[in-house]
């Protein structure tokens, strides 16, 4: 994190509450300033260490360090969660198809996938429902999609890590919009066919959704080998960012060690949305390797008409389910990208 971008933070929390203030106690002596409680807030949020390490260099008690890191992360959530943590607007969404239109994914706004956060203070009773075989030890799973450029449109933290993708898809909040008809209207073609729902890539173990596109188990033509490749290729951009994501604040790596689920909701949120502060801050448009410019595009997407204050009719809820868990369409979207990606970047692999 850039120097500029941390003092924007400190002064945010200044304004947003009197702890991130210079108090005076009971016998007038100065408390710690607001960057110095910021300071340890982030520094147990990027090198994940306990909370009592910074009673000798940062002069800070582990109770007020624990203090500074809860009431850091909740002020990261309220003053900046509804920029960094938006749903992808118009705007988003046309660059998101545009770019995806580029990398022969027509419709495609994102890559979808699942992570572990291991719980180290999980309760006893509750050690069953939070243990997969796999991983042997409590972990509460984090649901994301990230675009390209390793931005977090979607963060869904929480469920029980002996749960698997689709039991955490099945909670999720990612369509709650497009069920409500409160999503941007997209329109594009593939293969010549129009369409007219988004999709994310996504790996094996989701289902066959008309909003999925899945790579081929063993392909054996040319033509679906090569759509594997690029399948699989751009689909880790969800993995890159989850591999940006840890490193940056490695409490998320390091088994977390407070008890309270609200406190650990609080803090991966508040980390991606840091995360997502920093791309926003380092991006150089100049350097974009997508030009956007480069050719005509055929996606187009409008807002949605939405009548605040008034609950979706019932029947159109289940209609736009219905459409979502089409697996007729996911298998023709599937067919037609094939063909797409065959027709597109088959003549440069002859």
């Amino acid at each position: 994190m850039r120097k500029p971008l941390f003092l924007k933070i400190v002064e945010a929390l200044s304004g947003w509450s009197e702890y991130f203030t210079l108090r005076l106690d009971a016998l007038n002596r100065p408390g710690f300033t607001p960057i110095h409680k910021c300071i340890v807030a982030m520094r147990q949020l990027a090198f994940g260490g306990p909370a009592e390490q910074y009673d000798e260099h940062l002069k800070m008690a582990e109770s007020t360090s624990v203090e500074c890191l809860k009431k850091f992360v909740q002020g990261i959530i309220e003053v900046y969660g509804e920029e960094y943590l938006r749903r992808p607007t118009v705007q988003d969404v046309q660059r998101l198809l545009d770019i995806g239109e580029r990398r022969g994914f027509p419709g495609m706004i994102g890559s979808i996938d699942c992570t572990h956060w291991h719980w180290e203070k999980c309760p006893y009773a509750w050690k069953g429902q939070y243990t997969r075989g796999d991983h042997g030890v409590p972990t509460i799973i984090l649901e994301a999609v990230a675009s390209h450029d390793r931005w977090i449109w979607h963060g869904f933290f929480g469920v029980a890590g002996s749960n698997n993708d689709i039991n955490v898809l099945n909670q999720s909040t990612l369509f709650v919009d497009q069920l409500r008809g409160e999503a941007p209207q997209v329109q594009y073609f593939v293969n010549g066919r129009q369409y007219s729902k988004p999709y994310y890539l996504a790996d094996g173990i989701y289902t066959k959704w008309a909003v999925f596109v899945k790579s081929i188990r063993a392909p054996q033509s040319a033509e679906h080998k090569l759509f594997s490749e690029h399948q699989e290729g751009a689909r880790k951009d969800v993995e890159c960012a989850f591999g940006i994501l840890q490193p940056r604040f490695r409490i998320l790596r390091n088994p977390a060690r407070l008890y309270d689920q609200g406190d650990l909701q609080n803090i991966m949120l508040a980390c991606i949305i840091i995360h997502n502060m920093i791309i926003e801050d380092e991006k150089d448009i100049e350097n974009d390797s997508f030009d956007l410019n480069e050719e005509a595009t055929t996606s187009t997407v409008q807002a949605a008409t939405i009548t605040h204050g008034h609950d979706p009719v019932m029947e159109d809820v289940l209609q736009r389910d219905t459409e979502i868990r089409d697996r007729e369409a996911h298998r023709q979207l599937q067919s037609d990208l094939i063909d797409h990606i065959w027709q597109k970047f088959g003549n440069r692999t002859n």
